[in-house]
């Protein structure tokens, strides 16, 4: 409970910022994707035909579930990279923090506390926003919001533990671009899978956007079952766990004093 309570005042620290200074990351966090949507989604999409390829619904429809958790995961990158670096380095929040009661280990969790508050705001308007547009194929899309949150904190975990290690910004381009780029492009968000090549696809299976659009489009269109399902939250849940793990010892050692 005294842990709860630390992080909760880790938590409103930088809600108390964020409803400051909110306009900062609204084309960001809210307007980007919804016009990542109409663009594809009605633009590209209005050129893509329904076929059993893409389970024989509309292509927005396809595509809505899939970017819920492409842009949850997009969200998790950048709040756990810059923002952790700069907690650590310029503005020294987190040293700030420990210098009071507070632990490196409730540092970690009122961060990503935040960092699933983000995703979780972000996935509601979203799917609201897909809706409004006529792209949620049923009641199921709703499913897709905590799917994606958890998607999203399967990235964030071991990315805020890594951010942790880091001294220099200059890795982060390597993760925007060989990681969050591919991961966003060829997990099955805009086409399936299955038309990779066959040496691409396992390595497609070890990335929590694969795993979050599954576990979101099977919720929308009443294909997911059970065992697959499980299979899937546990890989996520797994991931979040040792980022937690890991993160605890990089921000132990870097703020213990």
């Amino acid at each position: 409970m005294e842990t709860l309570r630390a992080s909760w005042f880790g938590f409103e620290k930088t809600w108390t910022w964020y409803r400051r200074n909110w306009r900062a990351t609204a084309v960001s966090s809210f307007l980007t994707p919804v016009l990542f949507l109409l663009a594809l989604g009605l633009g590209f999409g209005s050129q893509v035909q329904s076929t059993a390829l893409i389970g024989g619904v509309p292509y927005l429809q396809y595509l809505a579930p899939a970017l819920v958790v492409v842009t949850a995961v997009q969200g998790a990158t950048f709040e756990s990279t810059f923002p952790v670096m700069s907690q650590f380095m310029w503005q020294k929040s987190f040293v700030a923090m420990v210098a009071t009661p507070i632990t490196p280990a409730q540092v970690l969790y009122s961060q990503t506390m935040w960092i699933g508050s983000q995703l979780l705001l972000r996935s509601v308007v979203f799917v609201g926003v897909a809706a409004a547009l006529g792209a949620a194929a049923g009641p199921g899309i709703l499913l897709a919001i905590p799917v994606a949150t958890l998607a999203g904190l399967a990235f964030s975990a071991p990315l805020v533990a890594y951010s942790a290690t880091l001294d220099k910004p200059d890795a982060f381009n390597n993760i925007f671009r060989f990681v969050l780029m591919p991961m966003t492009l060829f997990t099955g968000a805009f086409f399936p899978v299955s038309q990779l090549p066959d040496w691409l696809v396992p390595l497609v299976w070890l990335t929590p956007a694969w795993h979050g659009i599954e576990l979101a489009r099977g919720a929308t269109f009443g294909t997911l079952d059970l065992l697959p399902a499980l299979g899937h939250v546990v890989y996520l849940g797994a991931l979040v766990g040792v980022g937690i793990a890991l993160g605890v010892k990089f921000f132990h050692r870097r703020l213990a004093v």
